[in-house]
């Protein structure tokens, strides 16, 4: 089977323009520079699998339900041309709780209980199994995802789906991984959080690490 992960274009949040207008994450949109990002990125990739000689015909777009990786499915798709599209929510990112769209800075002054018992679970345990208020933790996205790659298996073995294109956010990325190669926790202490737009590919059990870190549109 053969995997490419894609983070999402630029967002408000990460500009920060989302603390303003503080709109749920999944309503988050694409800035320009996202849509711009997006674009280049997605020709990058289609010339890129045109190159490999990888065959597009049994290819599937999954993708997180949010805007921002929609919006970013949309512009690759421009030039990949890929018609079989789904949608699943065990793709979606890590849950923020308490904390969805303020900025971290200010998470210990707007609730200092519940972020000195953040500050504990992640001294104690590690970021991968720290739980963010009301949230999820790296941990829980892992759980999740698990469920999504019975999903891709099945699909694979009933309908000979073995290219897949998957949009999603950048803790879930890595999840993703995690579970895939059976990675542990203490990989995904180390494992940087991929920048807008980077492409993950994966060929079977190989690990093929970011194919376009070259590409200009991925700058963010």
């Amino acid at each position: 089977m053969h995997i490419f992960l894609i983070r999402h274009g630029e967002s408000m949040s990460n500009v920060g323009a989302n603390y303003v207008k503080r709109l749920p994450d999944h309503l988050v949109t694409l800035t320009e520079n996202g849509l711009r990002q997006a674009d280049e990125n997605g020709r990058f990739l289609a010339a890129y699998c045109r190159e490999k000689g990888i065959d597009l015909s049994r290819a599937r777009i999954w993708r997180s339900p949010y805007c921002r990786t929609r919006q970013t499915s949309e512009m690759f798709n421009r030039h990949l041309g890929i018609t079989d599209i789904r949608e699943d929510i065990t793709l979606t990112e890590q849950q923020f709780g308490l904390f969805d769209s303020i900025p971290e800075e200010d998470w210990g002054r707007l609730y200092p209980n519940e972020f000195a018992e953040y500050q504990r679970q992640r001294n104690g345990y590690g970021k991968f199994y720290a739980r963010l208020p009301l949230g999820e933790s790296p941990f829980d996205v892992a759980i999740r995802i698990h469920q999504f790659m019975g999903t891709i298996h099945r699909d694979k073995e009933k309908h000979g789906i073995d290219t897949l294109f998957v949009f999603t956010h950048g803790t879930t990325l890595r999840t993703f991984l995690l579970r895939w190669f059976h990675y542990s926790p203490e990989w995904y202490h180390e494992e940087r959080n991929p920048k807008n737009c980077w492409i993950r590919e994966i060929d079977g059990h190989t690990d093929l690490g970011y194919i376009n870190t070259h590409v200009e549109g991925d700058l963010s």
